[in-house]
C-alpha cells in the first residue's frame, strides 16, 4: 500500500536575528535527518517535496541524497505564518501556540488563523497527491501544520494534544484514502 509520509525538520539553530523562514537545521538535526534517510521508513520514497523555508528544504535535501531523490518545493507547505509576531523566547513562544491551537478561528496577533492554515496545507497536499504517480510520497513540512493536516484527515477537532513532541517527526497515511495510519513518531 503507498504511503503518505509527512515528515517535520529536527533541530534547527534558532536566531532571535534571522527571519524564522530562514533558520538552518543545527548539527544534531543534520545527524537525526540523515539517519531517517537511510531508515526503513523512508525506503519506498519515490518522491519528495519539501516547504520553501530553509530547515524544510535542508532536511529535505539530506533525505534525498542517498537515493538521487529530486526534490520538490511548495510555498503553501509552510509553517502558520507568524510574521507579525517574529520571534518570540520559548515560553512566549509556547503560550502563542497554545491559543493559536485554543482558539482556531481566531488571530493570534496577526498570526495566520489555525483554520486558515489548516485549509492551506490541506489543499497543497491534495494537489501534489493528485499528480503523484509512485509508491510512497514524502513532505517535509513542519509541526503545526503537520499537526493541523491530521486533524483534517483523522476527522478530528484543531487540537494541540495532537501535536509532536519536539522537532523532527512524521505520521503516515494511506495514500488511496489519506487516512492516517499513526499519530506523531519520532524520525529516531
Amino acid at each position: 500500500m503507498p504511503c503518505l509520509l509527512i515528515i517535520t525538520h529536527p533541530e534547527v539553530i534558532i536566531d532571535p536575528n534571522t527571519p524564522i523562514q530562514d533558520w538552518g537545521l543545527s548539527a544534531v538535526g543534520r545527524r537525526r535527518a540523515a539517519a531517517f534517510a537511510t531508515s526503513g521508513i523512508f525506503a519506498e520514497v519515490t518522491h519528495l517535496w519539501a516547504s520553501t523555508e530553509q530547515k524544510a528544504r535542508e532536511t529535505a535535501d539530506i533525505l534525498a541524497a542517498p537515493r538521487s531523490l529530486r526534490i520538490k518545493q511548495d510555498a503553501a507547505l509552510g509553517e502558520n505564518d507568524r510574521s507579525a509576531t517574529g520571534f518570540l523566547p520559548r515560553d512566549r513562544f509556547e503560550a502563542a501556540a497554545d491559543a493559536f491551537f485554543a482558539h482556531p478561528n481566531t488571530s493570534f496577533r496577526g498570526w495566520e488563523t489555525a483554520v486558515a492554515a489548516q485549509r492551506r496545507i490541506h489543499k497543497a497536499v491534495t494537489s501534489i497527491i493528485e499528480t503523484h504517480d509512485g509508491i510512497d510520497l514524502a513532505i517535509v513540512t513542519h509541526g503545526a501544520v503537520g499537526t493541523l493536516l491530521w486533524c483534517s484527515l483523522s476527522g478530528r477537532p484543531i487540537d494541540r494534544g495532537y501535536d509532536q513532541r519536539g522537532q523532527g517527526h512524521y505520521w503516515q497515511a494511506d495514500l488511496t484514502d489519506l487516512k492516517p495510519l499513526s499519530g506523531w513518531r519520532s524520525i529516531d
